[in-house]
């Protein structure tokens, strides 16, 4: 199977419509990934077809969970590496304004040169630690994939969030000792995610801070 097959496959099973321009960005994205790899090694991922299940299928995944609709949101994926999830989520929803954060330089050179190859008017790239963040107004979501544990996440990025925002962290499988050690001002919400043709369970939890 193909790299764009099995893309629209997957988005078939996930119910993700996306135009065509879309789905070509992030096959194209997928090239860029492999490119930059030869010299800066931002994935142990190397073979294309791979890279459609493990990195944007897994990254759309989340899409139906999160609790924002389509309309104009601002989203932050605080540790971003290569842009994940935040470069596929900002092609499949170009009315959302994400913010990718990461502390890596040469990391942070790819998401820009990235952005602009893929011409992601809605993105912008902070170069620094989440944690040392004060951005002038704050996100709806912030998304993490592989970042921490969940405390860790909470402490290093609740500051990010608007009122009412929620942190949503991307994890294997069901993180129930994290959850225990969450702080208890903090709901919790876990989902089983489905992502084709990857094995191995995928978890999302969405956290807020009880009202």
């Amino acid at each position: 199977m193909t790299p764009p097959a099995a893309l629209e496959r997957g988005l078939e099973q996930l119910a993700i419509p996306l135009p065509a321009e879309a789905r070509d960005k992030l096959i194209e994205y997928t090239a860029l990934l492999a490119k930059w790899n030869r010299t800066y090694n931002l994935t142990s991922i190397r073979d294309p077809l791979t890279m459609v299940s493990h990195h944007l299928l897994d990254s759309l995944a989340v899409l139906p969970h999160l609790p924002l609709g389509e309309s104009a949101q601002r989203l932050a994926d605080a540790g971003s590496g290569a842009g994940l999830p935040g470069i596929p989520l900002a092609l499949a929803r170009p009315q959302w304004q994400i913010a990718l954060i990461e502390s890596n330089e040469k990391k942070a050179a790819f998401l820009r040169q990235a952005s602009i190859e893929l011409g992601l008017r809605n993105v912008e790239v902070h170069a620094g630690r989440a944690e040392a963040w004060r951005p002038a107004s704050g996100f709806a979501l912030v998304i993490s994939r592989a970042f921490a544990e969940l405390a860790a996440f909470f402490a290093a990025c609740r500051h990010l969030l608007a009122p009412r925002g929620v942190l949503a962290a991307m994890k294997g499988r069901a993180p129930d000792t994290e959850l225990r050690r969450l702080p208890a001002q903090v709901t919790s919400q876990v989902i089983r995610l489905h992502t084709p043709f990857l094995e191995g369970e995928r978890h999302l939890v969405l956290c807020r801070l009880a009202p």
